[in-house]
């Protein structure tokens, strides 16, 4: 060891900018890892916090984390009904952009059940949950709303009243949550005029049939509210979530609500399977490769550099062989300085993640067992990096010291 830190410290230069070189590559590995756990963590927050057993969504559909889901929001009651069924919330999900002083604000709207959810179990870091049903809401902190603050959407404002940290969607855009009239309202919100010229096509086309000139009333209900009208009424609300009795039999209850040809119905897990197994596992995928091949770029990197100093050292391995020293020696004095180079490159990215990752704008877990498998993996790759200086040194003939 002795004669490897030795000939590193003559060429120090060229060891600490490989080093860094290394250190670096081995960072973004290391936060790629990370940033799959975290999509993991940000994907299944909102469903594991949530407390439901069951999800209740519209027939054909993966819930309204995958996939546009409408269902009539009387089904809570229906559903209330079923034997086991101990509590039923109606749910909202959907996505919305807009500009807020002067910057783009997209958030992910969440419609709780008001007056049953009013949010408490949802983390606050600050100010408190719901206490009325209309124009409050509660927003991650990387929304940037302040407490305190109204935000128009729609034709209503909103009053900022709690704060959440780290409540952000699969898509990593923010969560806000508020009651679900308040969501739907933000969701179905249409211009004035549209609404005016929409009601006046309904009485133009009911006029020009029989019915609409038999019955003059029918005109003044067409141009009047859609939700008037039960041939126009839509789908309410997302989904509706389902809480059952301590020992109640949850194959039961999903078979009474499996016989409803209306809906479809997700057990907790495999909501959170229909989650992991579109966006993140293409993002495992894309990330995956990537780390595969930064590990391949810093194995070669390594290689070249030992293959380099080998070279340089060629008159010193060379005397080494002429004074008695056995291959075994040169070659564990190149392993060393290679295994030394991974070891503080690996040291480095660890360092330099401590500091960046935090300030990343996706959530980066970094796990033991990551640390504990990229570890393992330097080990080898530095190991392999090694064999082309080996395979010069030994080589070498010892007269080579005497032909310069």
């Amino acid at each position: 060891m002795n004669l490897a830190v030795r000939d590193i410290r003559h060429n120090a230069g060229r060891f600490v900018f490989t080093t860094v070189g290394i250190g670096l590559l081995l960072m973004i590995v290391m936060g790629m890892g990370g940033i799959y756990r975290g999509l993991i963590h940000e994907a299944t927050l909102l469903v594991d916090r949530v407390g439901a057993d069951l999800w209740v969504v519209q027939g054909s559909t993966r819930g309204p984390f995958a996939e546009i889901s409408r269902i009539s929001a009387s089904l809570e009651d229906r559903v209330r009904a079923v034997p086991g069924v101990a509590r039923a919330r109606r749910f909202v999900s959907h996505t919305i952009q807009r500009v807020h002083q002067g910057r783009p604000l997209r958030m992910v709207v969440q419609g709780l059940s008001w007056p049953d959810d009013r949010g408490g179990w949802i983390p606050l870091v600050a100010g408190r949950a719901l206490r009325q049903a209309h124009y409050e809401m509660i927003a991650d902190v990387s929304l940037r709303l302040p407490l305190g603050e109204k935000i128009t959407l729609g034709k209503d404002a909103y009053e900022v009243v709690g704060h959440t940290q780290g409540m952000v969607g699969s898509s990593g855009d923010g969560l806000a949550f508020f009651t679900v009239s308040d969501a739907l309202a933000i969701q179905f919100d249409v211009p004035g005029e549209a609404v005016r010229l929409e009601r006046a096509a309904r009485r133009a086309r009911l006029e020009n049939i029989e019915i609409g000139r038999l019955q003059p009333l029918l005109l003044d209900r067409a141009a009047g509210l859609s939700s008037s009208i039960p041939a126009l009424s839509k789908p309410q609300v997302s989904a509706v979530l389902v809480t059952l009795h301590p020992g109640a039999d949850a194959a039961a209850v999903r078979a009474t609500l499996g016989n409803w040809p209306d809906i479809t119905v997700y057990s907790t897990q495999e909501q959170k399977d229909l989650l992991l197994s579109g966006m993140v596992d293409k993002a495992k995928r894309q990330l995956g490769l990537f780390r595969v091949l930064l590990i391949i770029i810093s194995t070669i990197i390594i290689a070249l550099i030992i293959y380099t100093l080998t070279l340089d050292k060629i008159r010193d391995i060379a005397l080494l062989k002429l004074i008695g020293a056995r291959n075994r020696v040169i070659g564990g004095l190149i392993l060393q300085q290679s295994l030394l180079m991974g070891a503080f490159g690996y040291a480095l990215a660890w360092g330099i993640g401590q500091f960046a990752f935090p300030r990343f704008p996706r959530l980066v877990v970094i796990a033991t067992a990551d640390l504990i498998s990229l570890g393992f993996i330097v080990l080898v790759i530095s190991t392999l990096a090694s064999m082309l200086g080996i395979w010069k040194a030994l080589r070498v003939e010892p007269n080579t010291v005497l032909s310069a």
